[in-house]
């Protein structure tokens, strides 16, 4: 009360508080009035959310139900990765590039071999260069159905996810057939692959590829064009395309605004320049540019040119060769003194990796250009003045995988 009271002993003269009438609402007498004060309130989502995709932890801000400020919040999955590869020898470091992006681990180890055989010089047989082609394209396939089913899933759409699923589960065997092992391969070998094709797993690719196709279509009845989807993604999370070069944006969520740039066009690595493929960006179909509508649409139109690829490399694939490098022994394999960058596309963007060796079995230094870090720092950016039920449908569009984001 002393706060409120003058030095003389009277009451301060105070601010009359806000009131709003209520017109019409039958519980009140039409006289009747209420005091509605309002504040920016700070709400945790996560570190245990089903829809962050991992343990991230957002920060967010809103005032009502518009979101003012979000902060995220990142280093649950820490595993000082980049250190391990500093630690132990190259050989002995590919299984924990696993385990970054552990849905697209296949490209993961693609892209660590190619950097180190960059610096090594390092020539890859042409037969293995293949058959890591398919084994890559296969796994990306497999990580956007991930990205789709869930997606449709944190909206309210439960049967896609089980449809991407089920195709997913005969991608997963397929590379359980290769290799051993259905999520964290060691497949891809610095100097080549771990094993040649198995009888007969050219074939069932086959048969996969002709099914997938026709099951592709699904994907548009259940939630392409689903009104609840639609309304709850187009014209939301729009990102224009200087705003996602300004962020370092790559992969769908960069073509999803209308930039057509993908590496394996700019740059390309194994031997995407013999393969005849488009690269699909976002439009505006169904509502505004970069919205999270066509940043769905450009994963689903991916996988169509992800089959493409398959094809042709199945089709070119040579009928004999050998599938490691000659100049690879793997027990005392030392790398060249020197250092490179090299990067690959990765299902969610660039996956980069930047080596110095000096010579030794061990790198001196080993730098990851991870794409969903990269990604996952525009929704700084993206969320403010958006409504809080759109955060949920604005993050599932940025597609992350937090191993990756936290290494």
């Amino acid at each position: 009360m002393a706060d409120a009271m003058t030095t003389s002993g009277a009451a301060a003269p105070t601010q009359p508080a806000k009131t709003f009438a209520l017109p019409g609402d039958p519980l009140r007498p039409p006289d009747t009035f209420v005091d509605v004060r309002t504040q920016e309130l700070q709400i945790n989502m996560g570190p245990q959310h089903p829809s962050t995709h991992g343990v991230l932890r957002l920060a967010i801000w809103v005032d009502g139900e518009i979101v003012t400020r979000a902060d995220p919040d990142i280093g649950y999955l820490h595993r000082c990765a980049e250190k391990i590869g500093e630690s132990v020898s190259c050989i002995q470091y590919v299984p924990y590039t696993d385990r970054y992006d552990y849905l697209a681990a296949m490209n993961n180890n693609l892209g660590y071999c190619l950097a180190v055989e960059k610096v090594a010089e390092v020539e890859v047989p042409e037969r293995a260069q293949y058959i890591r082609t398919i084994a890559v394209e296969l796994n990306r396939i497999a990580s956007h159905l991930v990205a789709i089913g869930t997606y449709g899933l944190d909206l309210g759409a439960f049967t896609p996810f089980f449809y991407a699923f089920r195709e997913r589960e005969e991608i997963l065997r397929l590379l359980e057939w290769i290799c051993g092992a259905r999520l964290t391969y060691n497949f891809i070998r610095i100097g080549g692959v771990m094993r040649d094709t198995p009888a007969g797993w050219v074939e069932d690719i086959r048969k996969f590829l002709d099914l997938f196709e026709t099951r592709l279509d699904e994907f548009n009845d259940l939630l392409t064009h689903n009104h609840i989807f639609v309304a709850r993604t187009a014209n939301v999370g729009v990102l224009s395309i200087e705003e996602a070069v300004r962020y370092g944006l790559t992969g769908p969520n960069l073509r999803g605004s209308g930039l057509r740039y993908d590496l394996r066009r700019e740059q390309p690595y194994l031997l995407y320049d013999r393969f005849q493929f488009d690269i699909p960006v976002g439009t505006g179909i169904k509502g505004q540019v970069g919205d999270c509508w066509d940043r769905y649409w450009v994963r689903l139109l991916e996988m169509r040119e992800s089959v493409r690829i398959v094809r042709q490399a199945l089709d070119q694939l040579p009928t004999g060769g050998e599938i490691m490098a000659k100049n690879v022994r793997h027990l005392a394999f030392k790398s060249k003194a020197g250092e490179g960058y090299l990067g690959i596309e990765n299902p969610r963007g660039e996956l980069g990796y930047y080596l110095i060796s000096d010579g030794g079995a061990n790198s001196y230094r080993s730098r990851i250009r991870a794409p969903s870090f990269c990604n996952l720092s525009i929704l700084e950016s993206m969320l403010p003045g958006t409504m809080l039920a759109d955060a949920v449908a604005i993050i599932g569009s940025i597609d992350i995988v937090l191993g990756e984001v936290d290494r």
